[in-house]
């Protein structure tokens, strides 16, 4: 069974910046994509990054392109989210997410979830 290991949240500033991490174990991951993904108090669920494993294609919502970066690393099952420039609307609990196959932008393809981590930016 796999599982999905968030840490890294915090209490920031506006403009400082947080890294996240998201270990995984329970299975092969050769060829499972994995991302984040956030939810608000009293919003939807919105896909924020996501990369291939196969080949590190990655994928980025339009509110933090440039902001920030999703990478992985293979050997330790591990995928990161540098989070650059934040603002008080990326506050939200950021969960860890994956499917077997390609990422999507689409919070509902994914099979694995983490329990998620908080990130709070003040203004």
């Amino acid at each position: 069974q796999v599982k999905l290991v968030e840490s890294g949240g915090g209490l920031v500033q506006a403009g400082d910046s947080l890294r996240l991490s998201c270990a995984a174990s329970g299975r092969t991951f050769d060829g499972y994509a994995m991302g984040w993904i956030r939810q608000a108090p009293g919003k939807e669920r919105e896909f924020v990054a996501a990369i291939d494993w196969s080949d590190g294609t990655t994928y980025y919502a339009d509110s933090v392109m440039g902001r920030f970066a999703v990478s992985r690393d293979n050997v330790k099952n591990t995928v990161y989210l540098q989070m650059n420039s934040l603002k008080p609307e990326d506050t939200a609990v950021y969960c860890c997410v994956g499917r077997l196959g390609r990422a999507f932008k689409t919070p509902g393809v994914y099979t694995n979830w983490g329990q998620g981590t908080q990130v709070t930016v003040s203004s």
